[in-house]
């Protein structure tokens, strides 16, 4: 039998099946080449996987290019705080208070029908010298304005707290994903060989909704995950056992570690046992640095009062200085090198809607104003130690929340409920212009209209500033490129100094 391949030709079956299988073969090479990152375009253009030394995963790993920020101290606020009632001032909101919003008589969101539209409870004031108008619920971190690069116009994909905290944090609503932290340590690993790369500080109160998906490494490798803990709750498991003696313990790894060494060099491809060793000698070495970096008791009495952490004697006193605490140590490891650090404040909800993060559904003059007396303080605290010491010259400060919140109160209720429509977040320290304002929601606060900003055009602006291409670092996963950014995403390049 023929097959013909023209007008006038034909070409033998065989031959034709044969030419297939190379043409097959040759496509299969190609596809492994470009996942591998070998062919010549993919210098330029493909994505780059960085190589990873399974004996040392965090060793310090070049940018795609020259980064402005070396380090990135992300503090996300559980719960939705609301933009309206901290950095987006709505003149509107007066103007119009306790009327209806135009054309949303009917509107149902996350909760239900809609009220009136309703002012802030807090007033809002210039502040610094670029007469940035902020809230007294903030008021500490108003006097800080002019370090701030704001952007006014985020929105988010979903309204619903789980996966919006999934969203903000590893770019997906979906469980299973890496996180941003996981992202940037798997792209550059660390400075500092004896702590974690990336540090995640829960809030006193516990962890957020989606708890160890922000800061999971997802189908990325368990070296670049977060490891978790704050200063009241050290690294768990990490002690030696207290019948050991000192001098028992270091034999012991150092005789395991000489039977390991000699494993290696026998099977120098078991990529698998060379990880596991990596992480032992880790945990080891962490053994010591971790109890001394988390040892608040030689900060000064003046440093103290400064975060607040010397506060006691109610509940929201004691939450204040615990979380002021962790404000020290999230400064302390950025002092250490540790590549990103994660600071939540906020908790998923233990004692009642409204009572552990900034979900004011309720009575927002009530909730809020205990959510702002354990934020203001000890965050200011922060950015103005780190700025004494130096530490925003390398490092990326990012403020963030899950989605905002509606400009009007509910229906037969007294507090806002969830708004993905427009919301506000902010960057301060290496790269980024301050004073500065990008985007802005409309005249109430409700929806982004002016330079609409996503979670991944976010993503890839952070991305950026380290020296990384949001676009080409990747991972190949299950048959597909995975990214932070997925396939959207742009730089907000007016933010960028």
């Amino acid at each position: 039998m023929f097959l013909r391949t023209g007008p006038n030709s034909i070409l033998p079956r065989r031959d034709f099946l044969g030419s297939s299988a190379a043409a097959l073969s040759g496509m299969a090479l190609a596809q492994l080449l470009q996942r591998d990152g070998l062919l010549a375009s993919d210098q330029t253009h493909g994505p780059i996987r960085p190589a990873i030394d399974a004996a040392n995963p965090n060793k310090a790993r070049k940018p795609h290019f020259e980064p402005k920020a070396k380090q990135v101290l992300m503090i996300f606020c559980a719960g939705a705080c609301s933009h309206l009632d901290t950095f987006d001032y709505k003149p509107a909101l007066w103007k119009y208070h306790d009327q209806p919003m135009p054309g949303a008589d009917k509107l149902i969101t996350f909760q239900g029908a809609q009220g009136t539209l309703q002012k802030s409870p807090w007033e809002f004031r210039p502040r610094g010298e670029s007469g940035k108008m902020v809230s007294d619920l903030v008021g500490q971190l108003g006097e800080l304005v002019d370090q701030f690069c704001f952007i006014h116009s985020l929105t988010s994909k979903t309204n619903t707290h789980g996966p919006g905290e999934n969203f903000m944090n590893t770019g997906y609503t979906l469980d299973g994903f890496p996180s941003v932290g996981a992202w940037t340590t798997y792209a550059l690993g660390s400075e500092n060989d004896n702590l974690p790369a990336y540090v995640a500080i829960p809030d006193p109160r516990g962890v957020p909704q989606s708890s160890g998906n922000c800061w999971n490494p997802g189908f990325l490798p368990a070296a670049f995950q977060g490891t978790d803990f704050n200063a009241a709750a050290p690294v768990r498991n990490l002690a030696r056992p207290k019948q050991w003696s000192e001098t028992a313990d270091k034999n012991t790894r150092e005789f395991l570690a000489q039977l390991n060494r000699h494993h290696l060099e026998k099977y120098p491809g078991d990529s698998e046992l060379a990880a596991r060793i990596s992480a032992y000698e880790l945990a080891a070495r962490m053994q010591l640095s971790v109890p001394e970096v988390s040892d608040l008791s030689t900060e000064s009495p003046e440093l103290l009062k400064e975060y607040g952490a010397d506060l006691s004697g109610s509940p929201i006193l004691n939450t204040k200085a615990g979380y002021a605490r962790n404000c020290i140590l999230a400064r302390r490891l950025i002092e250490q090198g540790v590549r990103f650090v994660q600071l939540f404040n906020g908790a998923y909800q233990v004692g009642g809607e409204g009572t552990s993060n900034w979900d004011g559904h309720k009575i927002l003059k009530d909730q809020y104003t205990i959510h702002g007396e354990i934020f203001d303080q000890p965050t200011a605290a922060l950015l103005r130690d780190m700025k004494r010491r130096g530490l925003l010259e390398n490092t990326l400060v990012v403020w963030c929340t899950e989605f905002g919140r509606m400009p009007t109160f509910q229906a037969g209720a007294k507090g806002r409920d969830h708004n993905p429509a427009g919301f506000t977040g902010w960057l301060a320290g290496a790269g980024v212009k301050a004073p500065y304002a990008y985007g802005a929601t409309d005249e109430f606060g409700y929806k982004a209209a002016e330079k609409v900003a996503t979670v991944y055009d976010f993503h890839a602006t952070i991305l950026h500033l380290l020296g990384l291409d949001h676009e080409r670092l990747s991972y190949y996963h299950n048959g597909i490129e995975r990214r932070l950014t997925d396939v959207h995403g742009h730089v907000i390049q007016e933010v960028l100094s």
